[in-house]
């Protein structure tokens, strides 16, 4: 398994390590910036030309001293798992892995230092300047930036090192079971909760709802009561925001985003504190008494006996996501 992992590194010389995808309505089809070991790649000058309007400084790969070091590293790392396994020594497999989970987390703390210094030490004399806006893309995940949405994901090289990282786990576990008899760990459950990890590392929960600044993702206006307003978070973290029910529901008829995408959908709790709850556990009550901002007349509830003492109130109809989502 080593040597497979050692081999298996080899591809990340060659392939994108990360990926920041940015999505506009006057770029549909979407840009990329492609971060391999050696360069960057992707649509490096278009997002260079919209970077120079905001004032934020021009990528070039020369700027990037982790360029020069990033493919000796994982030369390294290749010919340290592959000398660990025919050294067959276990406490070069633990040093190995500490290498390596160090290495993974000085990485992602330098991206991040290069994100914030690109994001945050604009010109002041840029074309458009928002006060007190900065424009650092999310470490990992969807982050709204103006009219743009920055997605941070790793692409093949990087989930190559996830894998690489989550099976030198396994064997660590397993050699120092080995060692530990008396003490009984299910690798089953190990892998479970990696398999988790990895899952959530990927998605987000529901966003709070900033009224007077946050935009409804059907209609456009500006939402303004929290009592109606619901939202869709897709597998990959993005999150759409709707002021109320009749949006969202339009917004997912109209087919802009595939249903297989959507990770899950929330609406505001009508009652209380206006928190997020997810669709399939709300309690639903359609009224035309109901006025939402755009004419929406279906509300979500917590609890049941709130739901139901206004079904009572309203004469209201219960409805529930099952029905609405086919």
């Amino acid at each position: 398994m080593l040597v497979i992992c050692g081999l298996a590194l080899v591809a990340v010389l060659f392939v994108p390590m990360w990926r920041i995808e940015l999505n506009a309505p006057q770029y549909p089809e979407g840009l990329k910036l492609l971060i391999f070991t050696n360069k960057l790649g992707g649509n490096v000058d278009i997002v260079n030309g919209l970077n120079h309007y905001i004032g934020m400084k021009t990528l070039h790969t020369a700027d990037f001293f982790e360029f020069t070091l990033l493919p000796y590293i994982i030369i390294f790392f290749i010919a340290a798992f592959i000398s660990t396994a025919l050294l067959n020594r276990r406490k070069w497999l633990y040093l190995l892995f500490l290498l390596f989970v160090s290495f993974g987390i000085i990485a992602m703390v330098d991206f991040w230092r290069w994100e914030y210094n690109y994001g945050h030490h604009l010109n002041p004399d840029a074309a458009i300047i928002v006060p007190g806006m900065a424009y650092q893309p999310p470490l990992i995940g969807y982050k709204q930036l103006l009219n743009f949405g920055a997605y941070s994901v790793p692409d093949m090289g990087g989930w190559i090192f996830v894998a690489v990282g989550a099976i030198l786990l396994l064997l660590v576990i397993y050699e120092w079971r080995s060692t530990h008899k008396s003490k009984r760990i299910d690798i089953k459950a190990v892998v479970a909760i990696l398999s988790v990890m990895l899952l959530n590392s990927c998605t987000s929960g529901p966003e709070v709802l900033k009224l007077g600044k946050d935009n409804c993702s059907f209609c456009k206006m500006t939402i303004s009561d929290n009592r109606y307003g619901a939202e869709i978070i897709t597998r990959r973290g993005k999150v759409y925001k709707f002021d109320d029910s009749h949006c969202l529901l339009s917004f997912m008829q109209s087919k802009a985003i595939e249903k297989k995408d959507i990770s899950a959908v929330y609406f505001t709790d009508f009652g209380g504190e206006h928190k997020l709850i997810k669709a399939d556990k709300a309690f639903l009550l359609e009224s035309a008494d109901f006025k939402g901002p755009m004419n929406g007349n279906m509300v979500a509830f917590s609890n049941e006996d709130t739901m139901k003492k206004l079904a009572f109130q309203y004469k209201g109809a219960v409805v529930t996501w099952k029905q609405l989502d086919q």
